[in-house]
């Protein structure tokens, strides 16, 4: 029987722990990823990111006849994460921050509220504001 030094045991078990690690890796980036729905109005998203429910409608064209309640200026997306609008904002270059993290700017709102999903970390949204 051969014997094998430490040094060539750990080698092995490092080895084998960073497949299982790897593969793991792979598994879960698959089992995070977003789940779409069919959007029914361009600009409109409906997924399940990380296991929450992410919601976005496009701004109307500043109609006021249709206010659901929200934040936001006219023409401005609403987004809704489980129900609960996230308050936006689109700063003057064009990107976009929360009331999650005002720190951190986003391309879109639909990457912002991704980013608020891991930033909650399972917590529920609360209303902004006050409001019930």
């Amino acid at each position: 029987m051969k014997k094998i030094t430490r040094r060539q045991a750990l080698g092995t078990t490092a080895g084998a722990l960073t497949a299982l690690g790897l593969t793991a890796a792979a598994a879960g980036a698959t089992s995070a990823a977003a789940t779409p729905a069919e959007p029914t109005t361009p600009g409109t998203v409906d997924e399940v990111y990380q296991g929450r429910r992410i919601q976005i409608t496009p701004g109307g064209g500043g109609h006021h006849g249709g206010h659901h309640g929200g934040h936001h200026s006219p023409g401005q997306p609403t987004v809704r994460i489980d129900g609960r609008e996230l308050h936006i904002m689109r700063n003057a270059d064009g990107t976009w921050i929360s009331v999650i993290n005002h720190y951190e700017t986003f391309a879109d709102p639909k990457l912002l509220a991704r980013a608020a999903v891991r930033d909650l970390q399972g917590a529920a949204l609360v209303p902004f504001g006050g409001a019930a």
